[in-house]
């Protein structure tokens, strides 16, 4: 190459707008170790999207297990926006600051199908601006929603399931599953999630854990516990905002964010095959490690859902969180339960 052409080249890098693309690296935070189904489809699924999406302007720096927030202070990393820009946010962890995001939790049944389940989600934030609102107000932009394992039953003897439940003792952290419990006859036990749960089971002091199946699975339960029974229906309602710094958002180019979007999209649709996959395989696992693995009917589901007394429950919590001022809590959970009562229908 002559020296002009040479020359030229260099100014055109160095000066022409589009030549070089800027690149920005996001920082992303998680309280969980990466490797598990969730982890696993943020990095694998949504983070290489929006690295191809982006065609390469924007890299996620991403720290796992922790190392920067824990699940409960992540809402406040996040909002400050000094030590991450993205991350991973539980709306349970944060009742003052999302309270209308708890209702989730208040249904003891929802779709028995990962891709029913997505949509559901999908309609509700797509509905209700109320929760983008919440988030609006702590400085947050929900980028992408993910779910977990549903909830199991870990019992330390065979014949004691959701309709059988008198006179036991468990273990749950949801406020919500402690009424459910209790109005199904149980005795709801405060313990730290901790080894001495296992300790507690062993001894008797426990008959059973009320937790999502890998929770459950991650603590050595299936040793003391291991009569197993869960459904997709067991749904938890529990779901992950992966959201970003209000201020990071809006200082991305429209084609940056577009590009998230895109990512988001994708994955969403990959979403709900990959959490009945996980389960199934799940469950093939505790078996293969001795448990005893039953998959509640869809009668066996309704007998849990009627004797939990629901309903009475969320009335409570709805009198509670009007008083606090969320005057709009009657009518969103009412609107959000007709339309889990039309997923749920459409789907069986």
């Amino acid at each position: 190459m002559k020296r002009t052409g040479w020359v030229f080249c260099l100014f055109a890098a160095l000066v022409l707008p589009g030549v070089v693309k800027a690149q920005t690296t996001l920082r992303y935070t998680d309280h969980e170790p990466y490797g598990n189904m969730r982890t696993h489809i943020i990095k694998n699924t949504f983070f290489d999207a929006i690295e191809h999406e982006s065609q390469g302007r924007i890299k996620i720096d991403a720290h796992w297990n922790g190392e920067i927030s824990s699940s409960y202070n992540a809402l406040e990393t996040l909002s400050q926006g000094e030590r991450a820009d993205i991350g991973i946010v539980v709306p349970e962890y944060n009742p003052e600051q999302l309270p209308r995001h708890q209702l989730f939790k208040s249904f003891p049944l929802g779709p028995d199908s990962g891709n029913a389940q997505v949509q559901f989600f999908h309609r509700v934030f797509s509905e209700y601006p109320q929760f983008a609102a919440e988030l609006d107000n702590n400085n947050l932009v929900m980028l992408q929603f993910f779910l977990g394992y549903p909830a199991a039953f870990f019992t330390t003897r065979s014949g004691v399931g959701p309709a059988q439940l008198t006179g036991t003792r468990w273990r749950t952290a949801s406020f919500w599953h402690q009424s459910f419990l209790r109005n199904a006859g149980a005795t709801p036990v405060t313990l730290p999630w901790n080894s001495k749960i296992v300790d507690a089971l062993q001894k008797g002091q426990l008959d059973g854990l009320l937790v999502n199946v890998d929770s459950g699975d991650d603590i050595g339960a299936p040793r003391s516990a291991p009569y197993i029974q869960l459904s997709p229906a067991l749904w938890l309602g529990h779901v992950y905002l992966l959201v970003v710094n209000k201020q990071t958002w809006n200082a991305l180019s429209p084609q940056d964010r577009a590009a998230i979007q895109r990512a988001a999209a994708s994955t969403e649709h990959a979403l709900g095959s990959w959490l009945d996959t996980s389960l199934n395989r799940m469950a093939k696992q505790l078996e293969q490690q001795g448990a005893h693995v039953h998959f509640l009917s869809r009668k066996e589901c309704n007998q849990w859902r009627d004797a939990t007394r629901y309903q009475q429950v969320q009335a409570r919590w709805i009198e509670q969180q009007e008083s606090k001022g969320v005057t709009d809590a009657g009518r969103l959970l009412q609107s959000v339960s007709t339309l889990l009562s039309d997923s749920i229908e459409e789907n069986q």
